[in-house]
């Protein structure tokens, strides 16, 4: 119903009924109603609400609520069913949440967001979004490196061809800049994040362990003596 009224623009009402009805609804549905309201949220133009609903998603899956210990989940698709990865996933929600910081010309943020995404899986379409937050700020020369890697094909999805129109504006962006070949300015200090979960964020992904070290005590004592048997 509430995708229904997405679709007839009543994308206020659809967010009052998902809030209203959704402690009704099983525990499975409740990802899912996260999903339609990010989609909402993005429709109302309602950022912050959208971002807040990322973060706790984002920990969510890092403290391994969402995935259930394992590496993998099926995920829907226009009725298509598909697997994706704890990584794939990890990067798609960063990836979402840097843009809306973006909405908000929040740029160090979404700088911040974006850097961590490429870092755990990265691809062409958030290389332009990380470049434009740079341009954003007057960081040509390092938003220039960037967009070089996505020209040259180095990046995956840097073949896509919807992400020409992306690449061409950045080029144009980046143009003046490159005529006059400006210097690197000087340093405008730290920037510093009002947001301390984006400041935390390192810290919360380097608590999320590979998934061979999560196994029982028991099957860590074996495989130690295993190794000394071996020596």
């Amino acid at each position: 119903m509430a995708v229904v009224m997405k679709q007839q623009d009543r994308a206020e009402e659809a967010i009052e009924l998902v809030r209203s009805f959704r402690e009704r609804c099983s525990k499975q549905a409740q990802e899912s109603l996260d999903n339609v309201l990010i989609d909402l949220y993005k429709k109302c133009g309602k950022i912050e609400e959208q971002i807040e609903l990322l973060k706790q998603k984002l920990q969510m899956i890092l403290q391994g609520e969402t995935f259930n210990r394992k590496p993998t989940k099926t995920a829907r698709s226009h009725g298509r069913k598909f697997q994706v990865t704890m990584k794939q996933e990890t990067s798609r929600i960063l990836g979402n949440l840097g843009w809306a910081y973006l909405q908000l010309k929040n740029f160090a943020a979404a700088e911040a967001v974006y850097r961590k995404a490429q870092e755990i899986d990265p691809d062409a379409n958030k290389a332009c979004n990380l470049c434009l937050c740079l341009v954003k700020q007057g960081r040509y020369e390092e938003a220039n490196t960037i967009l070089n890697e996505v020209l040259k094909g180095s990046i995956s999805g840097s073949h896509d061809p919807k992400l020409t129109n992306r690449t061409e504006q950045l080029v144009q962006e980046l143009e003046p800049w490159r005529l006059a070949q400006v210097q690197p300015g000087p340093s405008q200090g730290i920037v510093i994040l009002e947001d301390a979960f984006i400041e935390g964020l390192d810290q919360l992904i380097n608590q999320w362990t590979p998934l061979r070290s999560r196994r029982l005590p028991v099957f860590e004592e074996i495989s130690t003596y295993r190794d000394q048997l071996a020596c």
